[in-house]
């Protein structure tokens, strides 16, 4: 198999597992409904980590554009990602994953939409949006939330682990994310996760559906991208003593998009 379709399968395995347990606690007459927070942010969890038993071997199963743009502005090639010509066959798998992914839950509970009349709720099974709206805010916990992600992952990349765990301690990581900082936009963490199942609410037939949200969907692409490359660098400044330019610019740029966005309504 090659890197472009690992990375399409993985992200297709996140996407219809993750979105899958979003429409089973959401939409009317599933046997999960009202299943909470804690279970969603488990079987996120789990998805992570059985897409990357899935593909790690074949293309790192970054699943993740952030994870992609992130690891190459650090340099962190090998043998699978071999440079920046390689990201946009990563980031294009990963959102034609997402979906794929997203297209097999509408019609995993092609029956429920009929039956579900809130209009966010059918939303809210493909796409994330904010507790409450506010531009800087929901850009901060996007940001943060994926630094926080790709300075975790360089992290026990650096650690040695018995044969095969690392999967496991990957969605442990975003498990901690969800439950600790998801509450505020969702924690989209990944634009693939998002604007892939955004596009597929867009497009499919979906009955008493209301609008996509597009006016919110760049957050939930540039804060992550900007948090997975600041997350990265920073990283390698502190444990790797490695500082190059792109770590100030990203940096800079990310807290001038931060003061901008604070003035935003």
């Amino acid at each position: 198999m090659s890197i472009f379709f690992a990375e399409i399968l993985g992200t297709f395995i996140l996407i219809y597992l993750g979105c899958g347990v979003v429409a089973g606690d959401l939409l009317t007459f599933s046997k999960a409904k009202g299943s909470g927070w804690i279970i969603i942010t488990l079987a996120w969890g789990l998805a992570v980590t059985l897409a990357i038993y899935a593909v790690g071997n074949i293309s790192g199963a970054h699943i993740n554009p952030a994870v992609t743009i992130g690891l190459a502005a650090a340099g962190e090639f090998n043998e699978q990602f071999k440079g920046w010509s390689d990201v946009p066959i990563y980031c294009i798998g990963q959102l034609i994953g997402a979906m794929l992914g997203a297209a097999m839950v509408y019609f995993h509970y092609l029956p429920h939409w009929e039956k579900t009349e809130d209009k966010e709720k059918k939303l809210a099974v493909f796409a994330t949006a904010p507790a409450i709206k506010n531009t800087f805010s929901n850009l901060f916990s996007e940001t943060m939330g994926t630094f926080i992600l790709l300075f975790l992952i360089r992290a026990i990349g650096s650690n040695e682990f018995t044969e095969g765990l690392n999967p496991i301690v990957v969605g442990l990581i975003v498990v901690a994310i969800g439950l600790s900082l998801g509450g505020t936009t969702g924690y989209a963490i990944n634009p693939a996760r998002d604007l892939g199942p955004r596009i597929i609410h867009f497009i499919f037939p979906i009955p008493g559906k209301g609008n996509s949200n597009w006016k919110y969907a760049w957050i939930p692409i540039i804060g992550p991208i900007l948090g997975g490359i600041t997350g990265s660098l920073t990283y390698a400044a502190l444990f790797n003593y490695e500082t190059n330019w792109l770590l100030f610019t990203t940096s800079g740029l990310t807290i001038f998009v931060l003061f901008l966005s604070y003035f935003k309504k």
